[in-house]
């Protein structure tokens, strides 16, 4: 189809950028964004934290278009669109988290809670605004919409393109995790169950990426790495050429989690391994236990099975890592994340 002949041919998308840019490209700017410009449309990020001219100069790059609002925006900027929202076209708000949840969950980084609760805060306006609210899973969907009479849902789409699970011929294995620390009680938790698996599996490796902020609980158990967090970009190109045969995706039963999507199950198969989720949502949804993964309770004990399980059959781990990335493949598939914008 020619930009011409296509209905988005000269539509304008505009991402008000505060800073979240993992989110604004996983769910638009690196997914949908380009095939919304093949078929015509103009899309562009807009850095409102270094943006410091005129109102005026601003309004005018901005006048007509559709603008997507990613977790946060700004307080100047929200009176801005306040003052003058007739100048644009849609307003939609997309959120990966329960920003107000924070303040409900024990265990989270003192400065991460200050941060986000800061932008509960200003939560209720960027509401007010939207045309349409996003929501990237089941239960936030629910949540906002007793708040916005028009809530979408949008699973996160696979931006890595992984070709092959890892080599699980090889006697060294590697189990990673690679979570936010945000989420230290989570991987803290299953000390008990990482403890022992690596006392009697010599040549198995443990990565948690968080660097300095590996929980305590975890520091001492034979060849833990610990790499620090990576900044987005280098992430991706870590991602995309790492391999993990077995990843962990525990997530504890709190009020912050609830909000969660299923983004590892998409991580976990990119860097081509089998992953071990807690039986709950989101992962209930997707994963089918001993076909594309493993579903366990919180207890560790039940963790320590579910390792001893996977690094005792290697060829049946393989099978389910290879089963893994097909489904993430087609669960998460840029194609499904484009339509839901074009659609807009």
């Amino acid at each position: 189809m020619s930009a011409e002949a296509s209905p988005l041919a000269g539509v304008r998308w505009i991402v008000l950028s505060d800073g979240a840019r993992p989110t604004e490209d996983i769910y638009f700017l690196e997914s949908a964004a380009p095939a919304l410009r093949q078929h015509g449309a103009f899309v562009e990020r807009f850095d409102t934290r270094r943006y410091h001219l005129p109102t005026r100069w601003a309004l005018r790059r901005l006048s007509g278009a559709n603008l997507l609002i990613v977790r946060s925006l700004g307080e100047r900027w929200v009176h801005l669109l306040e003052r003058h929202r007739e100048r644009f076209g849609r307003i939609v708000y997309l959120i990966d988290d329960d920003l107000g949840a924070v303040t409900r969950t024990d265990g989270l980084p003192a400065a991460y809670v200050t941060r986000l609760t800061g932008l509960a805060e200003r939560q209720p306006a960027l509401l007010a605004l939207a045309d349409e609210v996003v929501a990237c899973c089941d239960s936030l969907m629910a949540q906002l919409g007793r708040e916005h009479a028009n809530v979408s849902l949008l699973t996160p789409p696979m931006l890595a393109a992984a070709m092959k699970p890892a080599d699980f011929t090889q006697p060294d294995w590697t189990i990673g995790y690679h979570g936010t620390r945000a989420h230290r009680d989570d991987i803290a938790h299953l000390a008990p169950a990482l403890t022992s698996v690596m006392e009697s599996h010599p040549r198995v490796r443990l990565e948690v990426m968080m660097g300095r902020h590996v929980p305590d609980a975890l520091a001492g158990i034979d060849r833990l790495e610990a790499p620090e967090a990576l900044p987005w970009k280098a992430f991706q190109y870590y991602q995309a050429t790492r391999r993990i045969q077995i990843g962990l995706a525990p997530l504890l039963e709190t009020p912050f989690n609830r909000g969660k999507s299923w983004i590892k199950f998409l991580d976990i198969s990119a860097m081509g391994g089998v992953g071990i989720y807690s039986r709950r949502a989101p992962y209930t949804e997707i994963v089918e236990h001993g076909v594309d993964g493993l579903l366990v309770e919180d207890d560790p004990a039940d963790w320590q099975v579910a390792l001893e399980r996977l690094l005792g059959d290697r060829k049946a781990t393989e099978a389910m890592a290879e089963r893994a990335l097909q489904k993430a493949r087609d669960i998460g598939a840029v194609e499904e994340c484009t339509n839901f914008w074009r659609s807009r």
